[in-house]
């Protein structure tokens, strides 16, 4: 039986096959904690974010879980346990156990449901974050320019 690329008369692209790891591969990256391998595989421009500032974090609101919360059994979407004890607001108004969410913020700067991103204590990454919106901006216009020329 014929190849796949014989069948189709053409070649495998070896670029792309070096450049893009299997599965296993990029398994044993996150077994062996190679950060630096990981962080290969973003796309280009693509940065991880940093964890959220400190004096953010601490300034969360923290609240006993509400009546209507306990009435309804309302579960931390981390951990999927019923709320009982002190509950982290974000300001996005989703809520979570502290112990679920502190040590996300401790990785990165969002909230795990939505992606709301809070300040970070890095300056680099704010300066990237205000690039990426006016880049984003920017094409916004220029496509309401294009449809409102060509309809």
């Amino acid at each position: 039986m014929a190849s796949y690329f014989d069948e189709h008369d053409c070649q495998e692209n070896e670029t792309y096959s070096r450049a893009q790891p299997d599965l296993m591969e990029i398994l044993r990256m996150f077994l062996r904690e190679d950060e630096d391998a990981l962080l290969d595989l973003l796309p280009q421009g693509e940065r991880l974010a940093p964890p959220a500032a400190k004096h953010i974090v601490q300034e969360l609101p923290r609240r006993p879980p509400s009546e209507e919360e306990l009435k309804n059994q309302t579960k931390c979407p981390v951990c999927l346990v019923s709320f009982d004890a002190v509950v982290i607001e974000m300001p996005c108004g989703h809520s979570f156990h502290s112990d679920c969410l502190l040590p996300w913020l401790q990785k990165t700067n969002s909230c795990p449901l939505c992606r709301h991103e809070l300040l970070t204590d890095s300056p680099d990454y704010e300066r990237y974050k205000e690039e990426k919106a006016k880049e984003k901006e920017k094409q916004f216009r220029v496509e309401q320019l294009h449809n409102s020329m060509f309809g």
